[in-house]
C-alpha cells in the first residue's frame, strides 16, 4: 500500500505492521473497530451482541453476533496476526449454537447489548428499523439454515482457507477478511479486504454451490413457510372467487406473505396478508415518492371518522415517517400454522378486504385526482 504525495507527485510505501508489535489487542481494538463500523465488512450489519456467551451448558464466547438485512444471524470471529488452526471448528460450533435462537431470544440478546453498551433503547424497534419492516411480524429472524460465518484475521492458515472453501461448496455462507495494519509516521492505517470468496467470483461461487445443494435436495427440503403460504393462498383465492372479489381475480399464489389487488390508483394497492399469528387487510401507499405517499395519507386521515364509520371499526393508521410508504390496516389474530383455522382466516380476509375497499376506494380516487 502506498501514500500519494500530490505536492511532490510521488508515492511512498506504507510500512506493513503486526498487531502484536503495535500492542493492539483483539478484544479492545479490532473488535471495537468492527462494532462501531460493521459495514467495513462490505455490507450493512446490525451488531446484536459482543462476547456472547448465552449458550446452554457451555461458557464459550463468540466475538460478535450480528444480523444481516435478510434476518440471518452472522457469527464474526476475530483473530489478530494468525487465524489459528481451530477457528473454523470454533465458528461452526457457534453457528450451530445460534441456529436454535428464536425471535424473542434474539430480541432479548440485543436488548441486553443496548442496555449495557448503548444506554438503553428498544431492541425490537431497532431490529425492525434495520430490516426496514413496519411490523414486527414481518421480521423473519434466523430462518432455517441461514446462519453465516465471517472470519477476520491478518493471516489465514492453509487449513482454514481450505475448510472455508469446502464449506462454501456445501452451501454454507463463509467469508474470510484479511485485515492488515500499515504505518506512516505516527499515523496508523487499516486495510480490510475480503479474500474468500474473492469478491469478483463471489456470486459465481455461491451460485454454483447453491445449484449443487438444490440439485441434491428434494421438494421436502423447501422452506416450510413458502409451502404454507402457497397452500394458504390457494384456499384464500378460492374463497375470494366464491365471494366475487374481483380485485384478486388475476392474482396467483406466491411465496410472499402478501397478495396485492388493484385499487384504481397506481402504486396504492389493496393487500391481504397471511402472518404466523394472524391475517391483515391494508391499503398500501407505496408510490415512488415518499412525499406523495405522506400527502395522500394525511388527506385520507383527515376523513378518518367517516372512513372508519363506513368500514365498521377503528383502523390502524400508519404514517411511518421513517419509511417511504404508509399504510391503513386492520388485522385479526389467528394461529396461522393451524390448518384447521385456514377456512375461517380466508373468509375473514374476503369479508374485510371488501369492507376496506368500500370504505377507501372513493376517497382514494378523489384525492388522486386533486
Amino acid at each position: 500500500m502506498f501514500r500519494v504525495d500530490r505536492t511532490q507527485n510521488r508515492i511512498f510505501r506504507l510500512a506493513q505492521k503486526r498487531f502484536g508489535d503495535l500492542a493492539l489487542r483483539e478484544r479492545d481494538h479490532l473488535q471495537e473497530w468492527l462494532v462501531h463500523q460493521p459495514d467495513a465488512l462490505g455490507e450493512d450489519l446490525l451488531i446484536l451482541q459482543k462476547e456472547f456467551d448465552g449458550f446452554d451448558e457451555t461458557r464459550e464466547r463468540l466475538d460478535l453476533l450480528a444480523l444481516d438485512k435478510t434476518g440471518n444471524l452472522v457469527v464474526i470471529e476475530n483473530k489478530l496476526d494468525d487465524s489459528g488452526r481451530d477457528v473454523t471448528w470454533q465458528a461452526l460450533k457457534y453457528a450451530a449454537y445460534t441456529s436454535g435462537l428464536k425471535k424473542t431470544q434474539i430480541v432479548d440478546i440485543h436488548q441486553q447489548y443496548l442496555d449495557r453498551y448503548c444506554g438503553g433503547g428498544n431492541a425490537l424497534q431497532a431490529i425492525c428499523d434495520f430490516m426496514e419492516v413496519e411490523d414486527q411480524n414481518e421480521a423473519v429472524l434466523n430462518p432455517g439454515n441461514g446462519q453465516r460465518i465471517m472470519f477476520v484475521a491478518a493471516n489465514f492458515r492453509r487449513e482454514v482457507t481450505a475448510t472455508a472453501l469446502w464449506l462454501i461448496g456445501r452451501g454454507i455462507a463463509v467469508q474470510c477478511f484479511r485485515v492488515t495494519p500499515f504505518g506512516f509516521g505516527d499515523e496508523l492505517f487499516l486495510d480490510l479486504q475480503q479474500i474468500i470468496p474473492p469478491p469478483e467470483a463471489e456470486d459465481y461461487m455461491i451460485g454454483i454451490a447453491s445449484k449443487e445443494v438444490e440439485e441434491t435436495t428434494s421438494i421436502a427440503g423447501q422452506k416450510r413457510r413458502h409451502i404454507l403460504r402457497r397452500e394458504f393462498w390457494d384456499l384464500a383465492l378460492d374463497q375470494m372467487r366464491t365471494d366475487g372479489v374481483s380485485m384478486f381475480a388475476n392474482v396467483s399464489p406466491g411465496n410472499d406473505n402478501w397478495l396485492s389487488g388493484g385499487s384504481g390508483v397506481g402504486g396504492c394497492p389493496f393487500q391481504i396478508l397471511y402472518l404466523q399469528d394472524g391475517v391483515r387487510v391494508q391499503l398500501a401507499m407505496g408510490k415512488s415518492s415518499g412525499e406523495v405517499n405522506k400527502r395522500m395519507f394525511d388527506r385520507l386521515y383527515a376523513q378518518k371518522e367517516k372512513i372508519e364509520k363506513d368500514f365498521g371499526a377503528a383502523l390502524d393508521w400508519r404514517r411511518s415517517d421513517h419509511l417511504k410508504s404508509s399504510l391503513i390496516a386492520y388485522d385479526q389474530t389467528f394461529d396461522g400454522l393451524d390448518r384447521e383455522m385456514w377456512p375461517q382466516m380466508a373468509m375473514w380476509l374476503s369479508v374485510h378486504v371488501q369492507k376496506l375497499e368500500a370504505a377507501l376506494r372513493a376517497p382514494l380516487a378523489e384525492i388522486s385526482r386533486n
